[in-house]
């Protein structure tokens, strides 16, 4: 039988999903030719990398695990994203996952590079048992201040899911007026899978809005900056003037 040339064995390998790898790699074991061997040892990388990747995943399940075997089954991270910016609302995410989610790459959506945050964000909403988002308006920022505002955001953000949580996983801070036991996690985001698909939900629902305003408000910078106060905005706030998604209590030093 005539040996396969080196490119159709590399075909082979860049078409073969994750787990397929293990059989290739065994079908071409016994080939020494070094482009063979190539792309055994970087299919052989590729599974030590899932591999650790699962671990990590497993890692961000703690939180999760310890309550659901105190029986508590809706488990439901949230985190927000938009404090900061000078421009556009404040966005909180809201997400129960299934029991023993095995999404794979959930972090802290700061973490993350937007298209990976754009992959998880198709993933979350397709295998999450519920979603919500709430969103605050510039206006109601400048009335009730941004702190008062993010918690709306999530009461907003746990009001609109299709489920009651059981429990509420949050990203440091407690929530008032919510009568749901809440656990409040330092850097959550990074410890818990459920924060983790909160943040992503919220941050790519907000980048997406703030790419629509670019649109409507050019010469600000709206699709790259978000809102933040990069330099380019600062200076096209001081020669066009505010829009009115701007945040009046956040630019009177700018103008």
């Amino acid at each position: 039988m005539e040996e396969k040339k080196i490119g159709q064995i590399k075909e082979e390998f860049q078409a073969a999903q994750l787990s397929m790898l293990p059989e290739l790699i065994e079908r071409y074991r016994d080939d020494e030719r070094n482009g063979v061997v190539s792309l055994r040892l970087k299919a052989e990388k590729q599974l030590e990398q899932l591999e650790t990747e699962k671990k990590r995943t497993w890692s961000l399940q703690e939180f999760e695990r310890r309550y659901h075997a105190e029986g508590y089954e809706y488990i439901c991270g949230i985190d927000e994203v938009g404090r900061g910016p000078l421009a556009g609302p404040v966005v909180a995410g809201a997400v129960i996952l299934p029991k023993d989610c095995d999404i794979l790459y959930l972090n802290d959506s700061k973490q993350l590079s937007e298209k990976k945050r754009e992959e998880l964000y198709d993933v979350i909403m397709d295998r999450a048992l519920s979603t919500g988002i709430g969103m605050i308006s510039p206006e109601r920022i400048d009335e009730i201040n941004i702190l008062q505002a993010t918690y709306e955001a999530m009461r907003q953000a746990i009001q609109n899911l299709s489920v009651k949580p059981d429990i509420l996983l949050n990203d440091a801070v407690t929530i008032p007026k919510v009568d749901i036991r809440q656990i409040p996690i330092i850097k959550g985001d990074a410890k818990s899978v459920s924060i983790a698909a909160a943040s992503i939900i919220a941050k790519v629902t907000r980048d997406r809005m703030m790419v629509e305003y670019d649109q409507q408000y050019p010469g600000y910078g709206f699709a790259g900056n978000k809102g933040y106060g990069a330099a380019a905005h600062i200076e096209a706030l001081r020669s066009i003037g505010p829009t009115p998604i701007h945040r009046r209590t956040f630019i009177g030093h700018f103008i």
